[in-house]
């Protein structure tokens, strides 16, 4: 009888590499923590699904056009269903600027999935649950790896129970924090380091239901698949979900006592309503809280060695998603990155099954390439909101951000540049979403020409946020409303 292969962790990551490998004719056998979740309808079954073991489920997530791009692609039957139950295509070219902006042929691609976390997962896991050869074992922690007698290649894993499952191979889905890590560890394997850069950032959600659901937005989103900014002392976005529900996120420094008060959902409000574009989304009688506002310390940025070529790798040992790289929460990568590298990982396996050096070498490549270039732009971008954010809270001048490679333009001028120059948005959308790598769009010539071109008199200023004293105030005296 073939072993299985055994997928550890049964959240976005797992359940796509689950769902591919499956559909490949690999028989999988998922290791879960958490209980499965409700049945019922859609909607309200994964208002109800509990995520202990996922502690950022509750918060809000994007999926990009990347993510898109997969699921159109690898499993179009899920994207038709998220949007049969409730989930919204949004045409991300509705914030273009448009005395310049005529639509291209791949511009179809700038599309983002409006949907809650929980909403697409209970989807996926709906779908793997159907496919033949799957098994599910809820209630179920890894302890540790079964080596083989030359301690080079998998054989499998032990639960917290003593079952000691075989594996053909074993897929570390275990999230952020990468739990093959601590089994390698344990067996005395040598591990080479992690890449980590701080991210800085705590985040303060709130989910609400629109009182009047309908084809228009309480506001414009100005974002393309959201409505807000990521401003000089703090974040206020807004992300429309599925059926009329929306979350408002508002970020802030780890390390800023001031704002800890956001937790309470009078000074969330008073934040939401000062902050520009997402004010309309609150107003009296435009929508209902549906819970109160959630806080998370998010993770550094990591690059996993497990996700780099030229480390010692224990063959048959796979880390996908989040265990194998963090990027930065603020910025919306992760549900997207996890997609793409769960069916390219299957892709790879079929087509190379043995279980050897080769395929680990093969796989490490392929993880750094999903994730490395968005690993590197995560590290500088937190480093210089961080920066910002951690001076105007101690009222000095911001020290200069030197660009992620020389020569590259700040994001911040591609940024002014993409105001009035449609090509230049265009390319900054196209990395913002995922579809094009930082190096690819940025490192153009011909784009950064236009950037040096676009002049800066000529960008609309948009309403102004709230210095932070202002927004200091208002959180301190706030009324929810």
């Amino acid at each position: 009888m073939t072993r299985p292969a055994v997928v550890v962790g049964g959240s976005i990551a797992g359940l796509a590499t689950a769902l591919a490998l499956a559909e490949r004719g690999f028989p999988v056998r998922i290791l879960e923590r958490s209980a499965p979740p409700p049945d019922g309808p859609v909607g309200k079954a994964a208002e109800l699904w509990l995520r202990p073991t996922v502690p950022q489920s509750d918060h809000s997530h994007i999926l990009t056009s990347l993510g898109v791009r997969v699921l159109r692609q690898r499993a179009p039957h899920l994207l038709e269903t998220a949007q049969e139950e409730g989930a919204r295509l949004l045409d991300l070219t509705g914030a273009a600027p448009t005395e310049t902006f005529v639509k291209e042929a791949d511009d179809h691609e700038l599309v983002a999935l409006a949907v809650r976390r929980p909403f697409l997962e209970l989807l996926l896991y709906r779908a793997v649950r159907a496919l033949p050869g799957v098994t599910f074992d809820h209630g179920t922690a890894v302890r540790g790896l079964l080596l083989d007698p030359a301690r080079s290649r998998v054989a499998g894993v032990v639960t917290d129970r003593g079952e000691q499952v075989p594996a053909q191979f074993v897929v570390d889905a275990t999230g952020w924090k990468a739990a093959a890590l601590t089994w390698l560890r344990e067996l005395r394997v040598p591990i080479g380091e992690d890449l980590v850069g701080a991210t800085q950032l705590r985040c303060f959600t709130r989910f609400y239901r629109l009182t009047s659901p309908g084809d228009d937005w309480p506001g414009p989103l100005n974002r393309g698949n959201a409505a807000g900014g990521i401003w000089d002392h703090y974040a206020a976005v807004v992300h429309p979900a599925d059926n009329g529900t929306f979350a408002i996120a508002v970020g802030a420094l780890t390390s800023d006592p001031a704002t800890t008060i956001l937790r309470e959902p009078a000074a969330f409000t008073a934040a939401a309503r000062m902050s520009p574009y997402v004010a309309a989304w609150i107003e009296e009688g435009t929508a209902t809280p549906l819970a109160d506002v959630r806080a998370i310390t998010m993770p550094p940025n990591i690059l996993r060695s497990t996700a780099r070529p030229g480390q010692r790798q224990i063959a048959g040992l796979f880390a996908v998603g989040d265990a194998a790289c963090v990027t930065d929460p603020l910025f919306g990568r992760g549900m997207s990155l996890s997609l793409q590298h769960a069916f390219q990982l299957a892709d790879l396996l079929d087509t190379h099954p043995t279980v050897e050096e080769y395929q680990s070498e093969k796989a490490a490549q392929l993880a750094e390439e999903v994730h490395r270039p968005w690993y590197e732009q995560a590290v500088h971008d937190s480093r210089a909101y961080g920066g910002l954010w951690r001076a105007r809270a101690e009222g000095v001048a911001p020290s200069p951000v030197q660009p992620a490679v020389p020569g590259r333009p700040s994001m911040a001028d591609v940024a002014r540049a993409a105001g009035v120059d449609a090509t230049v948005w265009r390319g900054l959308l196209r990395v913002l979403m995922g579809l094009d790598t930082p190096a690819r769009i940025l490192d153009s010539a011909a784009l950064q020409n236009r950037v040096r071109a676009a002049r800066a008199d000529g960008v609309p200023l948009g309403p102004r946020p709230p210095t932070r004293q202002e927004l200091l105030e208002a959180i301190a005296t706030g009324t929810e409303g």
